[in-house]
């Protein structure tokens, strides 16, 4: 009975853990992908930027 409570115990303590480790995960892949979500919102923003300046410069100088 002694070796079984002590399995029970050991299974819990792991269990416990486990569940920690899970926490702190979750926790970590929301806070990485609000940082995505950011570094997207600047790429779109750059490559919105680049296109502009792309399309003033294919417009010709006016004496042409």
């Amino acid at each position: 009975m002694k070796k079984l409570e002590e399995q029970i115990s050991f299974l819990q303590n792991e269990v416990n853990q486990m569940s920690n480790e899970i926490f702190t995960q979750q926790k970590e892949i929301l806070l990485l992908k609000k940082e995505i979500l950011i570094l997207k919102e600047k790429v779109d923003s750059i490559e919105t930027n680049l296109e502009n300046t792309n399309s003033i410069k294919d417009i010709p100088p006016p004496h042409y």
